[in-house]
């Protein structure tokens, strides 16, 4: 039995791959309500991703995913956060905020599932979405959470966490990174 690669059971669970155009892309926002069908049936779509995905992969850390890397251009993202509590849906989210102290730990990516790199992220960001109804709604998010949102958020703008990568500093395969005991790989 050959062993698989992750980032190629990432892909077999129909996750888009590092190279493919629509990752570099800003995805485009919702027109909330009138587009209220298609933000709902994108975001039924990340919830069916994340729970193919969540059967062959645990994320104790919690675990993300946006839109464009299930192959739909809009700027929609779920994430679930570690234990029981309740999934963060983020449609046309922008960060309003950040904190100037930052925490430098290592991320994953179901896009590039074969290394993990060291991302410095601010501890604290305020941020913005749009609800169903059109309104927006502010919320702040600290540490783990922060950090998760802030990925996906960066997903819809169209960057990978390598961008955010101090200079010189490259991501490891994921073997290696496994002996680092600072285990924080998640989306």
């Amino acid at each position: 039995m050959t062993d698989v690669r992750p980032s190629q059971q990432m892909r077999d669970l129909g996750v888009v791959q590092h190279g493919a155009g629509i990752l570099a892309e800003r995805a485009r926002g919702f027109d909330l309500p009138a587009e209220r069908d298609e933000a709902e049936r994108t975001t039924d779509e990340l919830f069916t991703a994340m729970e193919r995905i969540g059967r062959v992969h645990p994320f104790a850390k919690g675990m993300g995913i946006a839109a464009p890397q299930i192959g739909i251009g809009r700027a929609a993202a779920v994430v679930q956060p570690p234990g029981d509590a309740p999934a963060v849906i983020l449609l046309n989210p922008r960060i309003t905020s950040r904190s100037d102290e930052l925490d430098e730990q290592y991320e994953g990516c179901l896009s590039f599932f074969d290394v993990r790199g060291l991302v410095p992220r601010p501890l604290k960001i305020t941020i913005e979405t749009t609800a169903l109804n059109g309104e927006t709604v502010a919320a702040a998010y600290e540490r783990g959470l922060a950090r998760l949102i802030h990925h996906e958020i960066d997903h819809l703008d169209g960057l990978l966490y390598t961008t955010r990568m101090r200079t010189g500093v490259d991501p490891i395969p994921v073997e290696e990174y496994r002996q680092t005991g600072r285990a924080w790989a998640y989306e």
